[in-house]
């Protein structure tokens, strides 16, 4: 009888389905392992982009507090450190426009022009909300509120909001004015009011909005303080009004009190630079 041969091809059968499976069960693990990488690397980055979040909120506020001990003083200087890699700083020159005036028995005062005390620069963190994200519209202050003219001597000139819009959260740094009546003198007889309304007006060096990344400094200098005096005018009531409008808020008012007989406004204005 003959003997049929065996196929050389079925005698490796089991062999093959071992490589085959073997090869099966590398890419498998390799996609895995991937997939992990991926997504590990996605969780630190978003990590790293919360942390530097937490780590602008604490530069702004640094950055406020540097600013307001030069602003009553030409030539000071002091500086910030600001890290910034996943999202970017920005100065925006002339942001705001700036509009006050006195309101006196009844009547509105000017206190200000076009260049006195002229627009204010804003300071500007940008984060995607692919790492930090609160609900559409959402608007939190860090620092101050949402008033544009304070006359308390406690309340910060600076005011610092979170705001998230179009697919980034962003943390403001811009400066409110403060007005209070400071002295009561007989001028010729007449009770006359004095009342100091004090500005912070930041300007830039650059002339349109600039971007930072990385580590850098951001230095305030002041470069100027000026004042400009109006009045005396008349007044028959015990109090006055400053109203004050930044940009393209609402204006907003604050009553100052005064004695019957006259009042000058004296508008002092801190000019800041702030630079790289």
């Amino acid at each position: 009888m003959r003997r049929l041969k065996t196929l050389p091809f079925l005698g490796h059968r089991g062999a093959v389905s071992y490589t085959v499976s073997a090869i099966i069960m590398t890419a498998t693990t390799v996609a895995l392992v991937l997939v992990a990488f991926f997504y590990a690397y996605q969780v630190l980055d978003k990590q790293r982009g919360m942390s530097e979040f937490e780590v602008a909120k604490k530069s702004i506020l640094a950055f406020d507090d540097a600013l307001e001990n030069v602003a009553w003083k030409p030539g000071a200087t002091r500086s910030t450190r600001f890290t910034a890699d996943y999202g970017y700083v920005q100065l925006l020159p002339n942001a705001n426009s700036m509009s006050i005036s006195a309101i006196v028995d009844g009547q509105s005062k000017p206190l200000s022009n076009g260049t006195y005390p002229g627009s204010t620069a804003v300071i500007k963190y940008w984060l995607s909300t692919n790492f930090v994200s609160f609900e559409p519209n959402y608007e939190s202050y860090i620092l101050g509120n949402s008033s544009s003219v304070i006359s308390s001597s406690t309340d910060p000139y600076g005011r610092s909001a979170i705001r998230q819009q179009a697919g980034w959260v962003t943390i403001s740094l811009d400066y409110r004015v403060r007005t209070m009546r400071t002295a009561v003198i007989k001028v010729n007889g007449v009770d006359t009011n004095y009342v100091d309304i004090w500005v912070i007006r930041v300007s830039t060096v650059v002339s349109t909005a600039w971007s930072y990344v990385h580590d850098f400094d951001l230095l305030a200098r002041t470069m100027s303080v000026r004042t400009a005096s109006y009045g005396p005018y008349n007044v028959s009531t015990q109090s006055a009004s400053i109203s004050v409008q930044i940009g393209s808020e609402p204006a907003q008012q604050r009553s100052v009190a005064v004695v019957p007989g006259q009042a000058v406004f004296n508008v002092v204005v801190a000019d800041v630079r702030v630079s790289v």
